[in-house]
Protein backbone atom coordinates (compact mmCIF):
# COMPACT_ATOMS: atom_id res chain seq x y z
CA UNK A 1 0.00 0.00 0.00
CA UNK A 2 1.04 3.07 -1.03
CA UNK A 3 -0.06 7.22 -1.60
CA UNK A 4 0.46 8.12 -5.28
CA UNK A 5 -1.11 11.40 -7.30
CA UNK A 6 -0.35 13.27 -9.78
CA UNK A 7 -1.42 16.45 -12.26
CA UNK A 8 -1.60 18.07 -15.00
CA UNK A 9 -1.53 21.78 -16.59
CA UNK A 10 -0.63 23.50 -12.87
CA UNK A 11 1.63 26.09 -13.21
CA UNK A 12 2.76 24.98 -9.27
CA UNK A 13 2.74 21.32 -10.00
CA UNK A 14 5.08 20.04 -7.62
CA UNK A 15 3.51 22.27 -4.75
CA UNK A 16 0.81 20.44 -5.61
CA UNK A 17 1.29 17.19 -5.55
CA UNK A 18 3.72 18.46 -1.96
CA UNK A 19 0.17 19.40 -0.68
CA UNK A 20 -1.88 15.95 -1.90
CA UNK A 21 1.11 13.70 -0.48
CA UNK A 22 0.08 14.97 3.36
CA UNK A 23 -3.39 13.74 2.88
CA UNK A 24 -2.07 10.54 1.26
CA UNK A 25 0.95 9.88 4.65
CA UNK A 26 -1.36 7.38 6.21
CA UNK A 27 -0.63 5.25 3.26
CA UNK A 28 3.18 5.06 3.61
CA UNK A 29 5.75 6.70 5.83
CA UNK A 30 8.67 4.70 4.70
CA UNK A 31 9.64 7.80 2.06
CA UNK A 32 8.18 10.29 -0.29
CA UNK A 33 9.13 11.63 -3.68
CA UNK A 34 8.06 13.81 -6.08
CA UNK A 35 8.86 14.05 -9.76
CA UNK A 36 7.98 16.87 -12.42
CA UNK A 37 8.47 17.45 -16.15
CA UNK A 38 10.57 21.10 -17.18
CA UNK A 39 9.01 21.72 -20.47
CA UNK A 40 12.16 24.01 -21.44
CA UNK A 41 15.05 20.92 -20.64
CA UNK A 42 12.53 18.26 -21.41
CA UNK A 43 13.59 16.44 -18.85
CA UNK A 44 12.03 14.87 -15.58
CA UNK A 45 13.30 16.24 -12.23
CA UNK A 46 13.36 14.26 -9.14
CA UNK A 47 13.51 14.92 -5.36
CA UNK A 48 13.25 12.06 -3.17
CA UNK A 49 14.03 10.94 0.58
CA UNK A 50 13.40 8.69 3.33
CA UNK A 51 10.81 9.70 5.96
CA UNK A 52 7.71 11.94 6.17
CA UNK A 53 6.65 14.12 4.03
CA UNK A 54 7.56 16.83 5.66
CA UNK A 55 11.21 15.36 6.38
CA UNK A 56 11.79 14.55 2.34
CA UNK A 57 11.63 17.99 1.19
CA UNK A 58 11.93 21.75 1.78
CA UNK A 59 11.20 25.10 0.21
CA UNK A 60 14.60 24.67 -1.96
CA UNK A 61 13.85 21.60 -3.12
CA UNK A 62 10.89 22.12 -4.26
CA UNK A 63 10.83 25.11 -5.82
CA UNK A 64 13.55 23.44 -7.97
CA UNK A 65 10.89 21.21 -9.62
CA UNK A 66 10.24 23.25 -12.33
CA UNK A 67 7.16 22.43 -14.63
CA UNK A 68 3.86 22.17 -14.60
CA UNK A 69 3.10 18.52 -14.73
CA UNK A 70 4.02 16.62 -11.82
CA UNK A 71 3.46 13.00 -10.06
CA UNK A 72 4.60 11.99 -6.22
CA UNK A 73 4.52 8.85 -4.22
CA UNK A 74 4.85 7.94 -0.31
CA UNK A 75 6.06 4.54 0.30
CA UNK A 76 4.68 1.86 2.46
CA UNK A 77 7.12 -1.27 1.02
CA UNK A 78 5.46 -4.61 -0.19
CA UNK A 79 8.19 -5.63 -2.48
CA UNK A 80 12.01 -4.52 -1.75
CA UNK A 81 14.02 -3.00 1.05
CA UNK A 82 13.55 0.28 2.78
CA UNK A 83 16.34 1.88 0.85
CA UNK A 84 17.02 4.52 -0.59
CA UNK A 85 17.51 3.09 -4.28
CA UNK A 86 14.16 1.29 -3.83
CA UNK A 87 12.00 4.65 -3.21
CA UNK A 88 9.65 6.40 -5.95
CA UNK A 89 8.55 7.72 -8.44
CA UNK A 90 11.50 5.44 -10.24
CA UNK A 91 12.92 7.04 -13.44
CA UNK A 92 14.74 6.05 -16.80
CA UNK A 93 15.42 7.89 -20.02
CA UNK A 94 15.07 5.95 -23.17
CA UNK A 95 15.62 7.06 -26.65
CA UNK A 96 15.66 10.39 -25.18
CA UNK A 97 11.98 10.10 -23.76
CA UNK A 98 11.88 10.65 -19.83
CA UNK A 99 9.50 8.44 -17.80
CA UNK A 100 8.69 8.12 -13.93
CA UNK A 101 6.51 5.89 -12.42
CA UNK A 102 4.53 5.75 -9.31
CA UNK A 103 2.97 2.64 -8.25
CA UNK A 104 0.62 1.21 -5.79
CA UNK A 105 0.16 -2.33 -5.17
CA UNK A 106 1.39 -5.70 -6.00
CA UNK A 107 2.31 -7.39 -9.06
CA UNK A 108 2.28 -11.76 -9.22
CA UNK A 109 4.13 -12.32 -12.06
CA UNK A 110 6.84 -9.53 -11.03
CA UNK A 111 9.73 -13.02 -10.70
CA UNK A 112 8.34 -14.14 -14.01
CA UNK A 113 8.45 -10.51 -15.95
CA UNK A 114 11.91 -10.10 -14.23
CA UNK A 115 14.13 -12.83 -15.15
CA UNK A 116 12.65 -12.63 -18.59
CA UNK A 117 13.67 -8.67 -19.32
CA UNK A 118 17.39 -10.10 -17.74
CA UNK A 119 17.55 -12.41 -19.84
CA UNK A 120 17.22 -9.74 -22.63
CA UNK A 121 19.45 -7.64 -21.64
CA UNK A 122 17.40 -5.28 -19.30
CA UNK A 123 19.56 -3.85 -15.59
CA UNK A 124 17.79 -3.19 -12.60
CA UNK A 125 18.79 -0.85 -10.40
CA UNK A 126 16.24 -1.47 -7.79
CA UNK A 127 14.53 -4.66 -6.06
CA UNK A 128 10.98 -2.96 -6.73
CA UNK A 129 8.19 -4.69 -9.05
CA UNK A 130 7.15 -1.01 -9.93
CA UNK A 131 10.74 -1.03 -12.31
CA UNK A 132 9.90 -3.86 -14.05
CA UNK A 133 7.12 -1.99 -15.83
CA UNK A 134 9.47 0.55 -16.76
CA UNK A 135 11.45 -1.82 -18.43
CA UNK A 136 8.70 -3.26 -20.57
CA UNK A 137 7.89 0.31 -21.14
CA UNK A 138 11.46 0.83 -22.33
CA UNK A 139 11.25 -2.62 -24.37
CA UNK A 140 8.02 -1.72 -26.38
CA UNK A 141 7.98 0.14 -29.51
CA UNK A 142 7.01 3.57 -29.34
CA UNK A 143 3.52 4.50 -31.20
CA UNK A 144 0.05 5.77 -30.33
CA UNK A 145 0.80 6.55 -26.41
CA UNK A 146 -2.86 4.67 -25.35
CA UNK A 147 -1.87 1.32 -27.57
CA UNK A 148 1.80 1.74 -25.92
CA UNK A 149 0.73 1.59 -22.48
CA UNK A 150 -1.80 -0.88 -22.93
CA UNK A 151 0.20 -3.12 -24.82
CA UNK A 152 2.35 -3.14 -21.87
CA UNK A 153 -0.26 -3.10 -18.71
CA UNK A 154 -1.46 -5.99 -20.14
CA UNK A 155 1.26 -7.95 -19.21
CA UNK A 156 0.96 -7.71 -15.80
CA UNK A 157 -1.03 -9.74 -12.92
CA UNK A 158 -1.75 -8.34 -9.74
CA UNK A 159 -2.67 -5.27 -8.17
CA UNK A 160 -1.66 -1.85 -9.34
CA UNK A 161 -2.93 1.42 -9.08
CA UNK A 162 -0.44 3.59 -11.14
CA UNK A 163 0.59 7.00 -12.37
CA UNK A 164 3.45 8.22 -14.96
CA UNK A 165 4.75 10.80 -16.40
CA UNK A 166 5.66 10.71 -19.65
CA UNK A 167 7.17 14.20 -20.80
CA UNK A 168 3.99 16.57 -19.90
CA UNK A 169 1.79 13.99 -20.16
CA UNK A 170 0.30 12.00 -17.25
CA UNK A 171 -1.47 8.36 -17.19
CA UNK A 172 -3.01 6.43 -14.74
CA UNK A 173 -4.03 3.12 -14.67
CA UNK A 174 -5.69 0.69 -12.74
CA UNK A 175 -5.63 -3.06 -12.88
CA UNK A 176 -9.00 -4.95 -14.63
CA UNK A 177 -9.93 -6.29 -10.75
CA UNK A 178 -9.43 -2.88 -9.38
CA UNK A 179 -8.01 -3.90 -6.03
CA UNK A 180 -6.44 -0.63 -5.21
CA UNK A 181 -8.32 3.25 -5.28
CA UNK A 182 -7.79 5.84 -7.71
CA UNK A 183 -9.62 8.35 -8.35
CA UNK A 184 -9.90 11.87 -10.87
CA UNK A 185 -10.01 15.49 -9.78
CA UNK A 186 -9.82 18.92 -11.27
CA UNK A 187 -9.25 22.06 -10.47
CA UNK A 188 -9.70 24.71 -12.68
CA UNK A 189 -8.40 23.44 -15.95
CA UNK A 190 -5.87 21.01 -14.36
CA UNK A 191 -6.49 17.25 -13.85
CA UNK A 192 -5.47 15.31 -11.28
CA UNK A 193 -4.84 11.48 -10.27
CA UNK A 194 -4.99 10.64 -6.80
CA UNK A 195 -5.20 7.80 -4.66
CA UNK A 196 -8.05 8.84 -2.49
CA UNK A 197 -10.47 11.87 -2.44
CA UNK A 198 -9.09 13.07 0.64
CA UNK A 199 -6.36 14.49 -1.46
CA UNK A 200 -8.55 16.30 -3.89
CA UNK A 201 -10.48 17.72 -0.53
CA UNK A 202 -7.54 19.29 1.05
CA UNK A 203 -6.08 20.83 -2.73
CA UNK A 204 -9.92 22.64 -3.51
CA UNK A 205 -9.85 19.93 -5.77
CA UNK A 206 -13.21 18.39 -7.36
CA UNK A 207 -14.08 15.10 -7.30
CA UNK A 208 -14.83 13.85 -11.17
CA UNK A 209 -15.09 9.78 -10.62
CA UNK A 210 -13.07 6.85 -9.94
CA UNK A 211 -11.01 5.64 -12.54
CA UNK A 212 -12.34 1.98 -13.21
CA UNK A 213 -10.76 -0.89 -13.49
CA UNK A 214 -8.39 -1.84 -16.19
CA UNK A 215 -9.04 1.74 -17.02
CA UNK A 216 -6.03 3.50 -18.26
CA UNK A 217 -6.22 7.66 -18.58
CA UNK A 218 -4.29 9.79 -20.94
CA UNK A 219 -3.81 13.38 -19.55
CA UNK A 220 -2.39 16.39 -21.44
CA UNK A 221 -2.79 19.49 -20.61
CA UNK A 222 -6.58 20.08 -19.99
CA UNK A 223 -7.62 16.96 -22.17
CA UNK A 224 -8.26 13.53 -21.22
CA UNK A 225 -8.42 10.56 -23.67
CA UNK A 226 -9.55 7.33 -22.05
CA UNK A 227 -8.93 3.38 -23.11
CA UNK A 228 -9.43 -0.07 -21.04
CA UNK A 229 -7.51 -2.77 -21.26
CA UNK A 230 -8.19 -5.81 -23.25
CA UNK A 231 -11.33 -7.82 -21.42
CA UNK A 232 -10.83 -5.62 -18.41
CA UNK A 233 -14.87 -4.92 -18.22
CA UNK A 234 -15.69 -8.77 -17.75
CA UNK A 235 -13.43 -9.33 -15.08
CA UNK A 236 -14.59 -9.76 -11.24
CA UNK A 237 -14.11 -6.94 -9.41
CA UNK A 238 -11.71 -7.70 -6.41
CA UNK A 239 -11.24 -4.06 -4.04
CA UNK A 240 -9.21 -4.51 -1.01
CA UNK A 241 -11.92 -4.51 1.79
CA UNK A 242 -9.16 -4.08 4.33
CA UNK A 243 -8.63 -0.69 2.32
CA UNK A 244 -12.35 0.45 3.90
CA UNK A 245 -11.35 -1.62 7.34
CA UNK A 246 -8.11 -0.15 8.45
CA UNK A 247 -5.89 1.81 5.29
CA UNK A 248 -7.90 4.42 3.84
CA UNK A 249 -8.54 7.77 5.29
CA UNK A 250 -12.43 8.03 6.98
CA UNK A 251 -12.78 10.63 5.01
CA UNK A 252 -12.36 9.13 1.74
CA UNK A 253 -15.12 7.93 -1.12
CA UNK A 254 -13.27 4.74 -2.18
CA UNK A 255 -15.46 1.61 -4.11
CA UNK A 256 -18.41 4.30 -4.45
CA UNK A 257 -18.96 4.59 -0.64
CA UNK A 258 -17.84 6.56 2.29
CA UNK A 259 -14.94 5.15 4.27
CA UNK A 260 -16.40 6.39 7.50
CA UNK A 261 -19.83 5.32 6.89
CA UNK A 262 -18.66 1.89 5.91
CA UNK A 263 -16.27 1.45 9.01
CA UNK A 264 -19.88 2.78 11.23
CA UNK A 265 -21.76 0.15 9.86
CA UNK A 266 -18.93 -3.22 10.42
CA UNK A 267 -19.78 -1.74 14.12
CA UNK A 268 -23.07 -2.16 14.13
CA UNK A 269 -23.05 -5.35 12.89
CA UNK A 270 -20.37 -6.34 15.25
CA UNK A 271 -22.73 -5.12 17.71
CA UNK A 272 -25.83 -7.23 16.58
CA UNK A 273 -23.53 -10.00 16.26
CA UNK A 274 -21.58 -9.58 19.60
CA UNK A 275 -22.94 -7.98 22.30
CA UNK A 276 -22.12 -7.46 25.97
CA UNK A 277 -22.68 -5.75 28.96
CA UNK A 278 -19.81 -3.24 29.81
CA UNK A 279 -19.76 0.33 31.24
CA UNK A 280 -18.76 1.89 28.17
CA UNK A 281 -17.14 1.28 24.59
CA UNK A 282 -14.27 2.73 23.43
CA UNK A 283 -11.73 2.23 20.72
CA UNK A 284 -8.17 1.69 20.26
CA UNK A 285 -7.43 5.20 18.02
CA UNK A 286 -7.63 5.81 15.25
CA UNK A 287 -8.28 3.34 12.78
CA UNK A 288 -10.82 2.00 15.19
CA UNK A 289 -12.64 5.33 16.02
CA UNK A 290 -15.76 4.70 13.53
CA UNK A 291 -16.47 0.73 14.34
CA UNK A 292 -16.34 1.85 18.03
CA UNK A 293 -19.27 4.72 17.43
CA UNK A 294 -21.09 2.25 15.10
CA UNK A 295 -21.07 -0.51 18.29
CA UNK A 296 -21.91 1.81 21.02
CA UNK A 297 -24.66 3.15 18.93
CA UNK A 298 -26.18 0.01 18.14
CA UNK A 299 -26.05 -1.04 21.75
CA UNK A 300 -27.39 2.54 23.21
CA UNK A 301 -23.65 2.40 25.23
CA UNK A 302 -21.67 5.38 26.15
CA UNK A 303 -18.95 5.80 23.90
CA UNK A 304 -16.07 7.14 25.99
CA UNK A 305 -12.27 8.26 24.62
CA UNK A 306 -10.11 6.21 27.38
CA UNK A 307 -7.09 6.42 25.25
CA UNK A 308 -5.01 9.00 24.31
CA UNK A 309 -2.77 9.20 20.77
CA UNK A 310 0.58 10.91 20.22
CA UNK A 311 -0.15 12.48 17.30
CA UNK A 312 3.22 12.79 16.60
CA UNK A 313 3.95 9.95 15.61
CA UNK A 314 3.00 7.50 13.07
CA UNK A 315 0.77 4.44 12.13
CA UNK A 316 2.27 1.73 14.29
CA UNK A 317 1.34 -1.03 12.27
CA UNK A 318 3.30 0.15 8.75
CA UNK A 319 6.59 0.31 10.69
CA UNK A 320 9.10 -2.09 8.62
CA UNK A 321 9.87 -3.99 11.64
CA UNK A 322 8.63 -5.27 14.70
CA UNK A 323 11.55 -3.68 16.81
CA UNK A 324 9.75 -0.48 15.59
CA UNK A 325 6.44 -1.70 15.85
CA UNK A 326 6.75 -2.61 19.50
CA UNK A 327 8.60 0.87 20.60
CA UNK A 328 5.74 2.93 18.79
CA UNK A 329 3.07 1.27 20.60
CA UNK A 330 4.87 2.68 23.63
CA UNK A 331 5.09 6.35 22.68
CA UNK A 332 1.95 6.52 20.27
CA UNK A 333 -0.74 5.67 23.17
CA UNK A 334 -1.62 6.66 26.71
CA UNK A 335 -4.67 5.22 28.64
CA UNK A 336 -6.26 7.70 30.77
CA UNK A 337 -6.28 6.09 34.41
CA UNK A 338 -9.78 8.23 35.74
CA UNK A 339 -11.67 6.90 32.77
CA UNK A 340 -10.54 3.31 32.96
CA UNK A 341 -10.32 2.71 36.67
CA UNK A 342 -12.60 -0.09 37.63
CA UNK A 343 -14.89 -0.01 34.71
CA UNK A 344 -15.78 -2.90 32.54
CA UNK A 345 -15.17 -1.91 28.82
CA UNK A 346 -15.25 -3.06 25.58
CA UNK A 347 -12.57 -2.29 23.06
CA UNK A 348 -13.44 -1.81 19.58
CA UNK A 349 -10.09 -2.39 17.00
CA UNK A 350 -10.47 -2.80 13.44
CA UNK A 351 -8.17 -5.81 12.67
CA UNK A 352 -5.53 -7.92 14.82
CA UNK A 353 -2.66 -9.17 12.86
CA UNK A 354 0.50 -10.17 14.67
CA UNK A 355 -1.72 -10.28 18.34
CA UNK A 356 1.60 -8.54 19.78
CA UNK A 357 0.27 -4.73 19.23
CA UNK A 358 -3.08 -5.85 20.58
CA UNK A 359 -1.29 -7.42 23.85
CA UNK A 360 0.76 -4.73 24.73
CA UNK A 361 -2.49 -2.15 24.81
CA UNK A 362 -4.25 -4.61 26.75
CA UNK A 363 -2.07 -4.86 29.51
CA UNK A 364 -1.50 -0.64 29.37
CA UNK A 365 -5.41 -0.94 30.16
CA UNK A 366 -4.88 -2.93 32.87
CA UNK A 367 -2.67 -1.56 34.61
CA UNK A 368 -4.76 1.86 34.36
CA UNK A 369 -7.51 -0.15 36.21
CA UNK A 370 -9.45 -1.40 33.69
CA UNK A 371 -12.04 -4.50 35.40
CA UNK A 372 -12.48 -6.64 32.22
CA UNK A 373 -11.94 -5.95 28.72
CA UNK A 374 -13.92 -7.19 26.02
CA UNK A 375 -12.27 -6.92 22.46
CA UNK A 376 -14.44 -6.49 19.62
CA UNK A 377 -13.04 -6.88 16.14
CA UNK A 378 -14.86 -5.08 12.87
CA UNK A 379 -13.43 -8.12 10.65
CA UNK A 380 -13.21 -12.02 10.93
CA UNK A 381 -9.49 -13.42 11.82
CA UNK A 382 -7.00 -12.57 9.11
CA UNK A 383 -5.96 -15.83 8.30
CA UNK A 384 -4.26 -15.75 5.17
CA UNK A 385 -0.98 -13.68 4.22
CA UNK A 386 -1.89 -11.06 0.60
CA UNK A 387 -0.12 -10.83 -2.33
CA UNK A 388 -1.65 -7.47 -3.70
CA UNK A 389 0.01 -4.64 -1.38
CA UNK A 390 -0.34 -5.36 2.06
CA UNK A 391 2.90 -6.26 4.08
CA UNK A 392 2.04 -9.51 5.56
CA UNK A 393 3.35 -11.64 3.01
CA UNK A 394 3.62 -15.25 5.68
CA UNK A 395 1.27 -17.33 7.54
CA UNK A 396 3.40 -17.21 10.25
CA UNK A 397 3.40 -13.51 11.17
CA UNK A 398 -0.88 -13.83 11.72
CA UNK A 399 -1.97 -14.90 14.57
CA UNK A 400 -5.37 -15.98 13.14
CA UNK A 401 -3.69 -18.81 11.32
CA UNK A 402 -1.86 -19.97 14.19
CA UNK A 403 -4.57 -19.50 17.26
CA UNK A 404 -8.27 -20.13 17.76
CA UNK A 405 -10.45 -17.26 19.16
CA UNK A 406 -10.31 -18.22 22.72
CA UNK A 407 -6.24 -18.88 22.03
CA UNK A 408 -5.83 -15.29 20.86
CA UNK A 409 -7.88 -14.45 24.01
CA UNK A 410 -5.76 -15.87 26.17
CA UNK A 411 -2.56 -14.57 24.34
CA UNK A 412 -3.74 -11.10 24.52
CA UNK A 413 -5.08 -11.37 27.38
CA UNK A 414 -8.78 -9.86 27.44
CA UNK A 415 -11.85 -11.23 29.34
CA UNK A 416 -13.37 -12.07 25.72
CA UNK A 417 -12.45 -11.31 21.96
CA UNK A 418 -15.48 -12.13 19.13
CA UNK A 419 -14.81 -10.77 15.44
CA UNK A 420 -17.56 -10.06 13.13
CA UNK A 421 -17.98 -12.53 10.59
CA UNK A 422 -17.33 -12.85 6.81
CA UNK A 423 -21.20 -12.63 5.91
CA UNK A 424 -21.66 -9.86 8.28
CA UNK A 425 -18.57 -7.59 7.03
CA UNK A 426 -19.68 -8.10 3.49
CA UNK A 427 -23.49 -7.66 4.08
CA UNK A 428 -22.19 -3.99 5.07
CA UNK A 429 -20.72 -2.99 1.57
CA UNK A 430 -22.80 -1.36 -1.09
CA UNK A 431 -21.13 -4.00 -3.88
CA UNK A 432 -21.08 -6.53 -1.90
CA UNK A 433 -19.93 -8.74 -4.81
CA UNK A 434 -16.76 -6.46 -5.90
CA UNK A 435 -14.57 -7.29 -3.20
CA UNK A 436 -11.07 -9.12 -2.21
CA UNK A 437 -11.17 -11.70 0.97
CA UNK A 438 -8.23 -13.63 0.62
CA UNK A 439 -6.99 -12.60 3.79
CA UNK A 440 -9.80 -14.06 5.84
CA UNK A 441 -10.68 -16.61 3.47
CA UNK A 442 -7.44 -17.99 0.97
CA UNK A 443 -9.47 -17.87 -1.72
CA UNK A 444 -7.45 -15.62 -4.23
CA UNK A 445 -8.67 -13.63 -7.21
CA UNK A 446 -5.70 -13.51 -9.44
CA UNK A 447 -2.94 -16.39 -8.98
CA UNK A 448 -0.45 -15.71 -6.20
CA UNK A 449 3.30 -16.08 -6.98
CA UNK A 450 5.64 -19.49 -7.28
CA UNK A 451 7.73 -17.76 -4.87
CA UNK A 452 6.83 -15.49 -2.32
CA UNK A 453 8.24 -12.85 0.14
CA UNK A 454 9.13 -8.95 -0.08
CA UNK A 455 12.87 -9.79 -1.02
CA UNK A 456 12.00 -11.73 -4.07
CA UNK A 457 14.01 -10.11 -6.10
CA UNK A 458 17.02 -9.26 -4.01
CA UNK A 459 19.59 -11.79 -3.86
CA UNK A 460 20.59 -13.46 -0.51
CA UNK A 461 17.59 -12.06 1.31
CA UNK A 462 14.95 -14.46 -0.60
CA UNK A 463 12.62 -16.34 2.39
Amino acid sequence: MCGIIGISNHKEAAKVVYSGLYALQHRGEEAAGIASYNLDEKDIHIVKSPGLVSDAFDDRSISDLKGTTAIGHCRYSTTGSSNYKNIQPFMVTHKNRPIAVAHNGNLTNTEELYRKLEEEGSIFQTSMDSEVIIHLLAKTKHGDLKKWFVNVLSQLKGAYSLVFLVEDKIIGARDPQGFRPLCLGKINESFILASESCALDLLGAKFIREIEPGEVVVIKGSTIESIFLPGAKKVKKSHCIFENIYFARPDSDIFDDNVYFVRKRLGEQLAKEHPVDADFVMSIPDSGNYAALGYAKQLKLPYEVGIIRNHYIGRTFIQPTQFLRDLRVKIKLNPIRDVLKDKKIIVVEDSIVRGTTSRSRVIELRKAGAKEIHMRISCPPIKFPCFYGIDFPSKDELIGSKKSIKEIADFIKVDSLEYLSQEGMVSVMKKTKDFCHACFTGKYPVDVPSKKGKYILEKGRQR
